[in-house]
């Protein structure tokens, strides 16, 4: 009987523990005002850190990555979340981005090697999805789009879509070494979105792409890029 009272009176009290144990493990996330210039940089750096960890599963954030947001934060007024929103962004721009669903399809078609250029039910730009033709579809040749509009010529044929604004790809050239990066060119050609390294970031130097060895970037440049 003795021994049956401890056990409850143990069991009662891990049961009353719990909630301030889950307490505690909630208070070890770092606490981050809007406003983060109200921090010392030590403290940003440990903020900004430890949200990265948090959304990358452990990964530390790269140099020059915590370095342009500290410079955001410094000088560009950047809040908590807004680092909050770039840092997903990047993080889902990594390995090759996140391709968003193709909702709506228009068939485009150069008969006879001639000119045509097709009207599109969205204003944004538009993208080649599948190819129909035996003849080349490269973007600025067999086709391209303005706002509202698809030309096609030489014989391309193909299904387009609209551009999904939200496919970024994160490139990195650590150490300076010349890196390649995957990249859907459905989504269209690649363009700087946003610098994250201190080093430059121009295109034919520091970072370009074609069909056959895709995004690349070197001399440690390291950026998002968006699609066009």
């Amino acid at each position: 009987m003795v021994s049956l009272l401890k056990s409850l009176a143990v069991a009662s009290a891990l049961a009353l523990l719990v909630p301030v144990a889950a307490s505690a493990q909630a208070q070890t996330r770092a606490y981050a005002p809007e406003n983060l210039r109200t921090l010392s940089r030590n403290d940003q750096i440990r903020v900004i850190s430890l949200e990265y960890s948090e959304q990358a599963r452990g990964r530390t954030i790269p140099d020059d990555q915590l370095r342009f947001y500290l410079d955001q934060v410094n000088r560009s007024n950047w809040t908590f979340s807004q680092i909050k929103s770039d840092i997903a962004k990047s993080l889902a721009g990594n390995g090759g981005g996140v391709p968003g669903p193709i909702h709506q399809t228009i068939r485009c078609e150069s008969t006879g090697n001639r000119l045509n250029i097709c009207r599109t039910p969205w204003q944004g730009q538009s993208r080649l999805v599948r190819q129909l033709s035996n003849s080349g579809c490269t973007r600025g040749h067999g086709w391209d789009s303005r706002n509202g509009q698809i030309w096609v010529n030489h014989g391309c044929r193909g299904e387009f879509a609209r551009v999904n604004s939200n496919y970024t790809v994160t490139c990195s050239s650590q150490n300076a070494r010349y890196t390649t990066c995957a990249w859907d060119r459905t989504q269209g050609t690649p363009y700087v979105q946003q610098r994250l390294s201190g080093a430059a970031c121009t295109e034919g130097r520091t970072w370009g792409y074609d069909t056959r060895q895709g995004l690349w970037v070197s001399g440690g440049c390291r950026a998002r890029f968006g699609a066009r």
